[in-house]
């Protein structure tokens, strides 16, 4: 983006190819369009637990090498979640002589005390800090950071959580590994107002989401210890390919030594949030190709983001009717251009912008911003202006949190719906499935890529895994275990010194070949990846058992 003319604005450093830029939203002028501000707003993320015991941890082997001969228990690895926060009190998240197993909390809400150096905003809790805490008679008191929606708790203690009363009550995947947490703050209201987010649900800037990566990774050299960083986070904006810039940035991160991402594939499997066809489809009397995508919107929807996504060298162009019979013409846009449309009948407002080539990744996008839509079936008619023939299209609703349950494409593909960061190429990327009965979990995430790329890599548990704050499901606690089994790796391989220059990449490798497989399936495959996860079976890999 260049310079803004007449605008104050600040900005942070992530890397060498991405800032975080800050300016008043107020002198973004509304005819600059739809797809002018999306392309330069971060995106929001939300989080993926829906509602651990040593079953689970078994049957991904990761149980078996914390015992002898292996002893792997995080020793000497940092894990890093970059989440809702952490409640740093409980027992899960001691030592055996109770005090904190916490390296550093950056909260991102609080501006009470000291931001990290160089980063503005937020106050950062050191270990003594929260020793400090911990010997008053209320901790949160002396130290208000405090996860109220727990979500970075529950994931932090399956990843991490201490062993309690012997492993009787409670044990993590990397029980004696450091831990680091940022606590993301809350996507600020223009930004919701931007998305059309509903009241209350949880949501995180990109901005703010790469800026805590950036702060984790970072101890990587500040304390000289292999550092992995899990995210159970997930959007579905963007064209599942390049990815967002915050998949680009982990995506580079993990080619760098000593840096283990994983990332959950978010659950979206089942929810009827994209739809895709070949491009052309049927054909008119004048030999237009078209294909008609049928979206229910549910009651009491506030509003939504819809995206269509085609590749070159397809050119599509798109109509539009409402449910009670009004229609938009096929009209095509010129780039940069947006045009708002409203109705006689029907009280919405609909958005619509179009660009050839996007350029983040090349390939076309129609974006569509519903607001005040009215209950009932839209139908977003496609056509092909001029068509390779092969192509497919993509359209993507929002992930489940931020739409009404009833808001859905009624023909919708479960496949193609792993979340963004999670279709990072370098990061292991994890779906779900139930360690009881070995059944794939249905809500998660399915691959592969829109370009066929292999994601996800591996299934781990991810059904009502036991947490420090109870059961739960979701991607995100397959990606807990995950990240803890890859701090297991990294004692061995950097701590102990087996292979002390290994990066994410590597561990993939190594986790891809001790996966666990069936003889009835075909891998890769878009549920399973490369199989499930098992930790004793790298070992049995390196051993040549």
């Amino acid at each position: 983006m260049g310079e803004p003319e007449n605008r104050e604005y600040c900005g942070i450093d992530v890397d060498g190819r991405f800032s975080v830029i800050s300016i008043d939203y107020r002198s973004m002028a509304e005819e600059e369009g739809l797809l002018y501000v999306y392309g330069y707003l971060p995106k929001v993320f939300g989080l993926m637990a829906q509602d651990f015991t040593e079953a689970a941890l078994g049957s991904s082997g990761i149980l078996q090498a914390q015992g002898p001969p292996l002893s792997l228990k995080g020793n000497g690895v940092v894990l890093a979640f970059v989440d809702t926060g952490i409640r740093f009190a409980m027992e899960e998240f001691l030592n055996t002589a109770g005090n904190t197993r916490i390296l550093a909390l950056w909260d991102q809400n609080l501006n009470t005390g000291e931001p990290p150096e160089g980063y503005g905003y937020g106050t950062l809790f050191t270990r003594e800090d929260i020793n400090a805490a911990l010997r008053e008679e209320n901790p949160y008191e002396a130290l208000p950071s405090y996860d109220e929606i727990g979500h970075g708790t529950e994931i932090a203690s399956a990843a991490a959580g201490s062993i309690v009363d012997g492993g009787r009550s409670f044990r993590g995947a990397a029980p004696e590994a450091d831990i680091v947490v940022v606590k993301l703050r809350q996507a600020k209201k223009h930004l919701r107002n931007f998305y059309l987010l509903p009241e209350g649900v949880p949501a995180y800037s990109e901005a703010d989401i790469m800026l805590g990566v950036k702060f984790a990774e970072s101890f990587a050299v500040t304390f000289r210890r292999p550092v992995v960083i899990c995210l159970g986070i997930g959007t579905n904006l963007g064209n599942h390919t390049t990815g967002s810039s915050l998949a680009r940035y982990v995506n580079d991160l993990a080619n760098v030594r000593s840096r283990g991402i994983v990332i959950c594939g978010g659950n979206e499997g089942n929810a009827g949030h994209h739809f895709s066809a070949p491009v052309p489809g049927e054909r008119t009397e004048t030999g237009d190709a078209y294909t008609d995508v049928e979206i229910r919107v549910g009651e009491n929807e506030k509003g939504f983001l819809l995206e269509l996504w085609g590749n070159g060298p397809d050119v599509l162009t798109v109509a539009l009717r409402t449910p009670g019979g009004e229609t938009i013409p096929r009209f095509r846009l010129g780039t940069g251009q947006s045009q708002t449309f409203g109705f006689v009948y029907e009280r919405a407002k609909v958005t619509i912008d179009s660009v050839l080539v996007e350029p983040g990744s090349g390939d076309e996008l129609v974006a569509f911003r519903f607001a005040d839509p009215t209950p009932g079936v839209w139908t977003v008619r496609v056509y092909a202006s001029k068509s390779g023939g092969s192509g497919r299209f993509h359209m993507w609703l929002p992930i489940t949190q931020f739409l009404s349950s009833d808001t859905y494409f009624l023909n919708a593909s479960p496949y193609t719906t792993l979340t963004d960061p999670g279709i990072a190429e370098n990061p292991i990327t994890v779906s779900a499935y139930n360690d009881v009965n070995n059944s794939f979990y249905a809500e998660s995430g399915r691959g592969f890529l829109a370009n066929g790329l292999v994601k996800p890599d591996l299934a781990a548990p991810g059904v009502q895994v036991s947490t420090a704050l109870g059961r739960r499901t979701g991607t995100s606690l397959s990606a807990a275990l995950t990240a803890g089994a890859v701090a297991q790796f990294f004692q061995w391989a950097v701590v102990q010194q087996n292979y002390p220059l290994v990066q994410d990449q590597a561990v993939k490798g190594y986790f891809i070949r001790g996966a666990s497989r069936s003889s009835e399936m075909i891998y890769p495959n878009r549920e399973w990846g490369y199989g499930r996860l098992d930790v004793t079976g790298i070992f049995d890999t390196l051993a040549g058992l």
